[in-house]
């Protein structure tokens, strides 16, 4: 790298840096502001503890919906103000092409899309539990809605109520196929049950430990029901844990790519459609945020003799309409107007051949 791609590359470095930490202090400013009495019910240093707790983890979330604007505005400042400095044009008469003077701007931009790519895939499915923690209900207390859901076995699992403080849903019904009942089907109900983890301590883990359970006895009781004493069982599942219970719509939206393909094999999973989509946008989405910075540089570039606060208008309207289109097409694909495949390539097919047409139309 040159003298002149260092200070390029560093200029927008510390675009991306104020950037970054502008826009998600004014998020977290707004939002706490907006909704202070939900973390104002217990002591002033519970609720510090609790306002620094949720907010470490909610930026995470907001980074990841922010990414592409935030690099897009990076690679828009350091470019306007090469330009208003008049610093490109010296370099434009000593034959220096457009497309190579900002160069380090745009490897810059690939990095930090990388970093977007990396929260997605590593941060966020890892602390997806956190994320899922209401601002009001930071020790789990709430009443969670439950909704049934099939064990990879057959098992039928569902239940009335929860709690996310110790995993309790009560009452608590599964129902057993004749496969494994032995011929009939089994219903067995619980006062309430108590979800152990995989990583729980003790002989058992990965299920539920039902109490309080009708019948009292099995004999003889399915392999996937062990019963402890009389009127408590413990029933092994692999699939269905007390997020998949009380998930919301959008459980899924914080799951990695490789956990959303597996999710998809699995033809009795819901909301197939909306998965699938998300799916196909978590491929596109280093492409489109390719895409929206070569088209924002090229709306400031086009035009030399534009003026820089009329070219940072124009394209910041651009992204506004390019997020517009890329929500459209996804709400088409999950009500199922469209496949969920054409609904997330459809933005790069229309936005590609415009970006590079733009960009290429730059003088040089």
């Amino acid at each position: 790298m040159t003298t002149l791609d260092r200070s390029l590359f560093r200029a927008y470095l510390q675009a991306y840096l104020i950037c970054l930490v502008s826009l998600l202090s004014l998020y977290v400013v707004v939002d706490l502001f907006m909704n202070l009495e939900d973390f104002a019910h217990h002591g002033l240093e519970a609720v510090l503890r609790h306002v620094l707790t949720y907010y470490g983890y909610k930026v995470i979330q907001i980074f990841d919906r922010l990414s592409e604007p935030i690099v897009l505005l990076a690679a828009m400042f350091t470019v306007a103000w090469v330009q208003r400095n008049n610093e490109l044009l010296p370099l434009l008469s000593a034959g220096v092409p457009t497309r190579r003077v900002i160069r380090p701007v745009l490897v810059g931009a690939a990095v930090t899309l990388g970093l977007g790519v990396a929260n997605q895939e590593l941060v966020i499915p890892s602390v997806a539990d956190s994320l899922l923690i209401d601002r009001d209900d930071p020790g789990g207390e709430k009443v969670l809605g439950v909704s049934g859901a099939y064990d990879g076995n057959g098992v039928h699992v569902e239940g009335a109520e929860a709690k996310r403080r110790g995993l309790i849903v009560k009452p608590f019904y599964c129902t057993v196929p004749e496969n494994l009942a032995g011929g009939a089907l089994l219903h067995v109900s619980a006062k309430e049950a108590h979800y152990l983890p995989a990583d729980a301590p003790g002989k058992y883990h990965g299920g539920w430990l039902m109490a309080g359970c009708t019948p009292s006895a099995l004999d003889p009781c399915p392999a996937c029901l062990e019963m402890v004493d009389p009127g408590v069982y413990f029933l092994k599942t692999r699939s269905v844990d007390f997020d998949v219970l009380t998930r919301n719509r959008n459980w899924f939206v914080f799951a990695s790519t490789d956990r959303l393909r597996q999710m998809l094999d699995r033809a009795g999973e819901r909301r197939l459609a909306a998965i699938a989509v998300l799916f196909h946008q978590r491929l596109t989405r280093p492409i489109l945020g390719a895409l929206l910075v070569f088209l924002g540089l090229s709306v400031i570039l086009q035009d030399q003799n534009r003026n820089v606060y009329v070219g940072t208008g124009l394209c910041l309207a651009l992204c506004g309409l390019f997020f517009a289109a890329i929500f459209a097409c996804k709400q088409l694909g999950d009500n199922e107007y469209l496949s969920p495949a054409l609904a997330a390539w459809l933005p790069v097919l229309f936005f590609g051949p415009l970006a590079f047409s733009m960009f290429d139309a730059i003088h040089t």
